[in-house]
């Protein structure tokens, strides 16, 4: 019998954990809370069995309290992805900014969560900057992504990815949040990277001055039997 992979396990349990806690944070019946509450516990037995094998389920509890602590009421408890950015920034000799992570190891365009108050474009500027030590323009929006179907997450999130031109700075990566940085070719792309099969094409077809429509994940059919 073929497994189920453990990306495909976590969406499903974050899946089953947002149904929950946005019923929880809406219903006023005491018998539909409690209800919620239990399809939480099985979701985090998931998660956990998925990260951690069977022998971690013990302990699925702390995923459930992590949880409950974002339950509000109302729209304030409706559960969404979190938003995130992405700055595919490039240079003069058509090279793309790439980032390893100092958490990961992996290699990825310079990202960051949407902060308050700032719109998407600024958080794309002010996360390269931080991050890297270049000033950028961003250019446009080429991109939508689904964190946790990129790979680039365990949590669900959007990426809306920045096509951005290098305008100033020098490098200067943030120890704290990189390992390392660097330029690089199309052909010459670091290893590993996180989801390049995905971006690759789009990006190198924005250095070029290609025009494209912006672009998003495909459609599953059905929608929960995981990746074709």
């Amino acid at each position: 019998m073929e497994s189920v992979p453990e990306k495909t396990l976590r969406r499903w349990a974050e899946s089953l954990a947002g149904v929950a806690r946005t019923g929880i944070g809406f219903t006023e019946s005491q018998y539909e809370r409690e209800r919620f509450e239990e399809i939480l516990k099985i979701a985090g037995d998931i998660k956990v069995a998925a990260e951690e094998g069977l022998d971690g389920v013990n302990d699925a509890d702390g995923v459930v309290v992590e949880w409950m602590r974002e339950v509000g009421r109302g729209v304030s408890g409706y559960q969404t992805p979190k938003v995130a950015v992405g700055a595919a920034v490039t240079n003069e000799r058509g090279e793309l900014l790439l980032i390893q992570r100092a958490d990961s190891g992996m290699w990825l365009y310079p990202t960051g969560w949407c902060d308050v108050g700032y719109s998407a474009p600024e958080v794309v500027v002010k996360e390269v900057l931080e991050e890297t030590g270049y000033e950028v323009e961003p250019v446009r929006l080429i991109g939508v992504l689904d964190g946790m179907r990129l790979g680039a997450s365990r949590i669900p999130l959007y990426s809306l990815l920045f096509f951005c031109r290098v305008v100033g700075g020098a490098m200067n990566i943030h120890p704290l949040e990189c390992s390392d940085a660097g330029w690089f070719a199309r052909d010459r792309l670091p290893s590993p990277t996180i989801g390049a099969e995905r971006w690759a094409g789009p990006i190198f077809g924005a250095i070029d001055g290609t025009r494209a429509d912006v672009f998003y994940d495909d459609l599953r059919r059905p929608v929960w039997r995981g990746e074709p």
